[in-house]
């Protein structure tokens, strides 16, 4: 039991890690960058308050925990910004690595419980995947509009890449959500030049 717990603690001290992992996008206020541990915690309760927009065969406590657990990675691997330029094998193959490390740290059983989580989020084709995956995407938009751009202008996003690379992730998952998130950034992209 003392091992256990040991494996349990050091992991829990690891993913405290993730709270010093920046992110490219800006908090709602624009006061700072957001961190990936405070992103893990935000998607988590888009997903709770936002499970009325989940297919009906969707587990919400299963996407929370999806959405809890998929930024872990970046403990190692970093913030990979969506609209970044970025390679994505290689960053595949790091994240990959970075899994082993971490849930490595837990005892086996809760190991391979956690990973193959983390894994059903990475591959996306489950019900709750397709819906986490859309939430995680909808948080930075949500965060842009407030912000006043934030990594839009960073990154100089267009509309066509932001439907391209997120949209059609919000549109799989959750349709009707992303027909009003989407509503609400033709402010942003439709706006006269300045």
């Amino acid at each position: 039991m003392t091992d256990r717990l040991s494996r349990q603690l050091a992991f829990l001290s690891e993913a405290d890690r993730l709270k010093s992992v920046l992110r490219a996008n800006p908090l709602c206020d624009a006061s700072r960058r957001e961190n990936s541990g405070e992103h893990s915690w935000h998607i988590a309760l888009y997903a709770l308050v936002l499970s009325d927009h989940a297919a009906p065969e969707v587990r919400i406590d299963r996407v929370i925990r999806m959405l809890l657990l998929h930024d872990l990675v970046e403990i190692d691997v970093g913030d990979t910004p969506i609209h970044g330029s970025h390679d994505p094998q290689a960053t595949a193959k790091a994240e990959a690595e970075a899994a082993n490390r971490i849930f490595g740290l837990l005892p086996p059983d809760q190991a391979t419980t956690l990973r193959t989580l983390w894994e059903e989020f990475e591959a996306g084709e489950t019900p709750d995947a397709i819906f986490a995956r859309a939430i995680d995407r909808v948080q930075p938009v949500m965060q842009n509009l407030a912000s006043g751009g934030g990594t839009w202008r960073d990154f100089a996003v267009t509309s066509d890449q932001l439907d391209a690379r997120v949209g059609t992730k919000i549109e799989r998952g959750a349709p009707q959500l992303w027909a009003h998130v989407r509503s609400l950034t033709r402010r942003y992209f439709d706006a006269p030049a300045r």
